[in-house]
């Protein structure tokens, strides 16, 4: 699977630019399933911010970029259906839209709808985060971040070998001071990225690569 964890979306001409490279091809020839799960897990989103996420109005440009076609995906149905129902949906998307939440409730229900276990199958999607759909990919998101009350620690998935810190300078809790005590909260050999709204991390093959028109910051040893 090819990553491009944003914190704000496709939010500039160059994060659009490395998606579509992603891609190797135009968003108009490209079909895209929504995934609104995280949303689910935050006591700061509600129907409202759900519906705007799926309807391409969000503040995070994911849904309305142009696509062929976009699709909903909600994890939380997937383990009521027949896996052979929602298989091909997956397997047949250019890039999995994901969006922001609580990064811990989304890990829990991507390994809970199965999703997961096909990553490896996945080796040409795109999968495109959004703030949690982003930091789920990490090892951990910080104590701070976990919003979910049943989350057992801060634990996420583990897909890379970073952690991300996102939103930076956009609220007053997200300053480059409250980056830097994240990161030391994460240990002194934790690998993570302190990204702004017009930033984004592109991972390919294990290779990752900075695409931003705003501020970021690296830590780790």
């Amino acid at each position: 699977m090819k990553l491009l964890l944003t914190s704000g979306g496709v939010s500039n001409a160059s994060i659009e630019n490395a998606l579509v490279d992603l891609l190797g091809r135009p968003l108009s020839a490209c079909t895209a399933l929504a995934v609104p799960t995280a949303q689910h897990g935050h006591p700061w989103c509600t129907p409202f911010t759900a519906m705007r996420f799926a309807d391409g109005t969000s503040p995070a440009p994911m849904v309305g970029l142009g696509w062929q076609a976009v699709g909903l995906l909600e994890l939380l149905a997937l383990p009521g259906m027949p896996r052979d129902r929602w298989l091909p949906w997956v397997l047949e998307a250019d890039a999995l839209l994901v969006d922001g939440g609580d990064a811990t409730y989304l890990a829990h229900w991507l390994r809970a709808s199965g999703l997961v276990e096909l990553f490896p199958d996945l080796e040409d999607t795109v999968w495109v985060g959004v703030s949690a759909g982003s930091m789920v990919m990490g090892p951990r998101i910080g104590e701070q971040f976990v919003s979910w009350p049943d989350a057992p620690d801060d634990r996420t998935l583990g897909l890379v070998d970073f952690s991300v810190f996102p939103h930076l300078d956009l609220f007053p809790q997200n300053t480059i001071a409250d980056a830097e005590r994240w990161a030391a909260g994460l240990g002194a050999d934790a690998r993570a990225y302190a990204i702004d709204e017009q930033t984004a991390i592109r991972v390919v093959d294990g290779d990752v690569e900075v695409v931003s028109e705003g501020r970021w910051r690296e830590f780790g040893p």
